[in-house]
This record gives C-alpha cells, structure tokens and sequence, in this order.
C-alpha cells in the first residue's frame, strides 16, 4: 500500500443489513430519503471530504449506496455479525485502497441530522494537525446517577452541591455521528481514540441517533415528510392476510377458515388492472380462500412463500420492473424483508409499529377495511389522465 495521499478525506459509512431493533433500519425513510442516503448527502456536502465509501454485507443498500452517489465495500460475513465492531469494517474498507488517505472518517449513518458544516470541521482539525481524532459531541448540562450493589451515587457532581445550569461546567456526550481520524495513527492502534483528541460541538438537535423504532419516530416528528396523495408507481404487491383481510378468520367445525374482504377493494383493483398495472398478492400460507379471491380479482398469486423478498425480486425481474416503481403493501413484521427490496414500502394504517416505522407511507385506512382500494386510487391518481379525463387509460 502507498502512504498517503497529502490531503485526501475517506469518509466510511458501515451499513449492515441486519439490525435486531428496527429491519433494515439503514434503508428506513426520514423526510423522504433514507437514513443512508442522508449520511452519503451530509459526507457528499463536506468541501474537505474527497471520497464516500459503504461498507455493507446487503444488496440492497449496495444499491441505494451508489443511487446516492457513493462507492460500496462487500463486507465479509465475518465482519457483519452483530458482534463486529465498526472499526472492523473501517480497517476492512481501507484495505481495498491502492492509495492511503490522510483522513480517515467513521460515519454512523443512525445520526440524520449531520450538518456537513460540523462534519468539514473535524476533518478540517485533523488535516491542519490540531489533533489526531476529532469527534461529534453534544453539550450535557444533566446530573448523572447510577446505581451499584443496590447503591445510589451521584456522577460527576456532587449531591449535597445544586448549582445552577449556568454555574456548572458541561459534560460532553458522544453523540456517534462521526469521527475523523489520522488515517495512519489508526492503522496503527487499530482503535478510533488515539493521540490528541479534539470535540467537535454540535447543535443538541443534530445529536440524535436512531436505535429503536421509538427513535425513529421521534425523528420523523422532527422531519416529517409529507405524506404524497398519489403514489407513482409501474407495479403493486400486497400481502393477503392483515391487508385484503382485518387478519382475523372464522373458522367451523371442520376446520374451514373464511375471511371477510372489503367489496370496495375489490373495485380498486379492477381499475387499476384496467389501467394495465400489474398486481400480485403474496402470502406465506397456502389457502384455498387466497386462491380464490384472487381469481376473482383477476390478478397473479403466490403462496407458501417463505422469503417475500426473494419472491418479489423475481417478479420484479421477470415483469422488467425498476423496484424503485414497485409499491408492497404489509402489515406485520415477516413483511420487512419485502418492503426493503422495493422502493416505495407501505403499511395499513393498523400495522406493526415496526412495519410502520419502516413505510414511505402508511395508509389511512386499516387492513380489510378499504387499504387496499386507498393504495389503487393514490397510484391511479398520479398516472396521467385519459381522453375522457378518466384517471386511468384504456
């Protein structure tokens, strides 16, 4: 390897696939663009930063990292366990460089709100050699405590002492955005504190970082998105049970099972085959009643399906369809797999929190309860009128 390059910035974002709080939580939408390509647009932004790398074990963060503008890393398994540490991946994506840079930055991509202004600076300190490392922190005005042996202590203060928030010195709270790094001090301790350590202040609203769905909801209140009225899509997929159905089933003494369905839907679809957009329902059990309703329908069904992200990828190839046009529509959690694979994932208004979490939009009306025609009129309205002023074409 060559040494580095006097003034080259490698910003590496680690993007697994897996994430045991929220599914495919990189690729979750805020304000209309994903957390990944929020980070790459914050790295992208930074006058100093020259390069932006993904590391990512996932398909399909690979492709929404070069969609935003980003170069992407394979990560090997061994390296995208739960237990690899970001500085793995890091160490792993340096060593497919033919050239070493100066800089080296750790980005977490769970941080949407980087203001490249911040990120310049840190990578502007290192360059300039004001320190080894600099890092995003936010100011901590609060008193810590902390229990030991069943013992309340104090931390960091004393408690018999109150001083007012102005009298008291700040705490710094790492915030995990980013670190920018002396590219050959970390080769060398292999570790992202060494050396001169310098913080980098930011703005307390900057400084939140998505771990849990509660998280990610709270951001989204932060930057809401405003929910679009048509829905621009080539091809729609649903769910059955908990979309075309409330996800409740009547069931005799034989052992029979019946659904209720919602006739409203029904027309839905039947307009939105008429304006020639394919539909396929999908369903992880295998049952007469799916079959049936959706000849009725008059629209493609496949059952027994055990990975709904698989299925959808193979429909999407055999119809020649762009995922980032396909539209699934779910209700439960085995559906995340599904929704990540196309570019416009959306949720009955009574779904999973999780599965909620994770649309670009969530419907208004529930499961078996007219979500289905509400997801055929919103992509009928954004399709171009007819001669008739009809929304959909002959």
């Amino acid at each position: 390897m060559s040494t580095n390059h006097t003034r080259d910035v490698l910003v590496v974002i680690p993007a697994r696939g897996g994430s045991k709080g929220i599914p495919f939580k990189n690729l979750a939408p805020v304000a209309g663009r994903s957390l990944l390509g929020r980070a790459i647009d914050a790295a992208l932004a930074a006058p100093l930063v020259t390069s932006v790398v993904v590391s990512t074990d996932h398909p399909d963060i690979r492709a929404e990292a070069l969609r935003c503008g980003a170069e992407a890393v394979a990560r090997p398994a061994d390296l995208s366990g739960d237990t690899a540490t970001s500085e793995s991946a890091v160490l792993h994506a340096l060593g497919t460089r033919s050239v070493q840079p100066a800089v080296t930055v750790l980005m977490q991509c769970t941080s949407p709100f980087i203001d490249p202004a911040d990120l310049n600076e840190a990578v502007r300190a290192v360059l300039d050699s004001e320190a080894d490392v600099a890092f995003s922190v936010a100011q901590n005005h609060n008193f810590l405590w902390t229990i030991s042996d069943g013992e309340v202590a104090a931390v960091g203060h004393s408690a018999d002492f109150r001083p007012r928030r102005q009298d008291r010195d700040p705490q710094y709270r790492e915030t995990g955005a980013f670190y920018a790094m002396r590219t050959e001090g970390f080769l060398a301790r292999r570790h992202r504190f060494f050396g001169r350590l310098r913080l980098q202040t930011v703005p307390e609203a900057h400084a939140v970082e998505i771990d849990s769905p509660e998280d990610l909801a709270l951001v989204r209140a932060m930057a809401p998105e405003p929910q679009p009225a048509g829905i621009d899509v080539d091809a729609l997929v649903m769910d059955f049970d908990g979309v075309h159905t409330d996800d409740h089933a009547f069931v005799n003494a034989e052992g029979e099972e019946f659904v209720r369905v919602d006739r409203g839907d029904g027309m839905g679809v039947a307009r939105l085959r008429k304006a020639g957009v394919p539909q396929l329902i999908i369903s992880t059990e295998t049952n007469q009643v799916v079959t049936a309703r959706a000849r009725k329908l008059g629209i493609d069904v496949v059952q027994d399906v055990a990975d709904k992200a698989a299925t959808i990828n193979a429909w999407m190839r055999a119809c020649r369809l762009d995922p980032a046009r396909v539209a699934f529509v779910g209700n439960d959690v085995n559906d995340l797999p599904a929704m990540g694979a196309v570019g416009w994932p959306v949720a009955v208004a009574d779904a999973r929190p999780e599965v909620r979490a994770a649309a670009r939009v969530v419907l208004e009306h529930n499961g078996g309860q007219g979500a289905v025609r509400e997801i055929c009129e919103r992509i009928l309205s954004a399709r171009p009128a007819g001669p008739a002023g009809n929304v959909y074409t002959e």
